[in-house]
């Protein structure tokens, strides 16, 4: 129906900056919300960004000021800028999406597979 893949995900100094990337693809009519998310070891999945279709976005304290989303509407394309990164921020990334489909009344929630970010010295 609807698929997200990741990329832009490795390993990087404490300090680094990484980009991570989402495109969206299938059967598209609309996308609405589209974010991140990420899950460390033994730690539930946390919001990281989310922005909406009319640009609004919103960060949590941790990341505030680090990190930076942004979407591209016409490559149905969400990106995450990350910079100043930390130890604490190494986890699994995941793209989400609220994607209206040309199939379906309702919205999907969609999930990517996720890509690893590391931070280390």
């Amino acid at each position: 129906q609807v698929q997200l893949v990741e990329s832009g995900g490795g390993l990087v100094q404490p300090g680094g900056s990484l980009r991570l990337s989402c495109a969206a693809s299938g059967s598209i009519l609309r996308i609405n919300t589209m974010g991140w998310y990420r899950q460390a070891p033994g730690k539930e999945r946390e919001l990281v960004a989310d922005i909406t279709n009319t640009g609004s976005t919103i960060y949590p304290d941790s990341v505030k000021g680090r990190f930076t989303i942004s979407r591209d509407n016409a490559k149905n394309t969400v990106y995450l800028q990350m910079n100043s990164l930390k130890p604490e921020d190494t986890a699994v990334y995941y793209c989400n999406a609220l994607i209206a489909t040309t199939t379906m009344y309702r919205s999907l929630n969609s999930w990517g597979q996720g890509t690893q970010v590391t931070v280390s010295s």
